[in-house]
């Protein structure tokens, strides 16, 4: 009861600081009301945790106090003495692909000799419809072409890790989920680079060989030595298995702090216009993905896994393409938006169908694999 009590009291000083920042905002003082807005986002999210249906939030809503600090203090999320922060990016990028792939195993590609239609369709489905979706987007603005060619970008990256944590919360095809991600993202080396000269070629140069071999040194180079490193001591170092979520969460983190502060001015000035932009795209990815899956008469699981999968992209690794293109700062930005905002959308999402069982579903023994992923 008394910690319930902290978390409620959490949540009305965070209301009472929204109120008094919105106040000072309204009133001018907008530089005044950034410690308040930090403030506020922290409280919300320490308040979430103490309430089931709200906790799953918390990780984004950090990532939003993260952000704010960065839109408000950037010069301390740009470089520390000469070392620029944005070379941290791929590196974190391959740590977080190094965690997928101690927790992948032959088990992660069975799907595709058990289910092969589902697989299939999943694939399809992902490097169709975001692709497309983000070229219309993209020609439907008027933001710079590099921004422009970042929307493109987004549509064009695999699934993300979070998707498997919103199938399984959704009650969808988790076998399946983790299939279809893992496939996506080994043939991202070749699929992302051709899809972006074919759709953001008239936007930006592409230099599709060197982005196959910039995504190679993200993906393909890590993720095998993560399947090597997790044959070779699968559970003899389970403090890993613990370790690499939180590892992989605050590399996401960081990574979206680092480009917000780079492209923090382009964002002030199109940032509304941008998230309206980058929900529109995440939206369709759901809706289309399930409506494509049914489509083609796969079962409301697979339907479910399919939509989740389709509308939750790897925003980290679009963030490293852009910043291997040194374009972190313009072509970055809506990665760095997506990223955050396709939580909030997928887990409502989740949620909805969490309460709403699919016919004849059984709950699945392997919610520790999830997590590892």
């Amino acid at each position: 009861m008394k910690k319930l009590n902290l978390y409620s009291a959490a949540l009305g000083v965070a209301a009472l600081l929204l109120l008094i920042s919105l106040g000072m905002m309204f009133s001018g003082n907008i530089a005044g009301a950034g410690p308040l807005l930090i403030t506020f986002f922290f409280l919300l999210a320490v308040g979430f945790k103490g309430y089931d249906n709200l906790k799953g939030f918390s990780y984004t809503i950090m990532i939003f106090a993260a952000v704010t600090m960065a839109l408000y203090y950037p010069q301390y999320f740009k470089t520390i003495g000469d070392f620029k922060l944005t070379g941290l990016i791929t590196p974190l990028i391959q740590i977080i692909m190094f965690g997928m792939g101690t927790s992948m195993s032959a088990n992660d590609f069975m799907a595709v000799f058990k289910q092969p239609k589902g697989v299939l369709i999943g694939i399809i489905a992902q490097f169709l419809i975001m692709p497309t979706m983000g070229f219309i987007l993209a020609t439907s603005t008027n933001f710079s072409p590099e921004i422009a060619a970042g929307i493109v970008l987004i549509g064009c990256s695999p699934s993300g890790l979070a998707s498997n944590v919103m199938c399984y919360l959704a009650k969808a095809n988790l076998a399946l989920s983790l299939t279809i991600t893992s496939i996506a993202t080994l043939l991202a080396p070749v699929l992302t680079p051709l899809l972006m000269k074919l759709l953001a070629g008239e936007f930006i140069e592409i230099d599709m060989f060197g982005m196959m071999w910039d995504i190679a040194k993200m993906i393909i180079i890590p993720i095998g030595a993560g399947l090597i490193f997790n044959k070779l001591l699968s559970g003899k170092m389970k403090w890993l298995d613990a370790a690499m979520p939180i590892v992989s969460m605050a590399g996401i983190a960081l990574i979206i702090v680092v480009i917000t502060a780079a492209g923090r001015d382009s964002l002030l000035e199109i940032g509304s216009v941008l998230i309206l932009v980058v929900l529109i795209h995440n939206v369709f990815g759901y809706s289309l993905g399930y409506g494509f899956a049914r489509l083609f008469r796969m079962p409301e699981r697979d339907a479910r896994t399919v939509a989740l999968e389709v509308g939750m992209q790897n925003g980290g690794l679009a963030s490293g393409i852009a910043n291997s293109l040194g374009k972190i700062a313009t072509m970055g930005l809506a990665p760095a938006v997506f990223g955050p905002l396709m939580n909030i959308t997928g887990s409502i999402l989740a949620s909805y169908w969490h309460r709403r069982p699919p016919a004849g579903y059984v709950e699945p023994e392997i919610e520790g694999e999830v997590r590892s992923h």
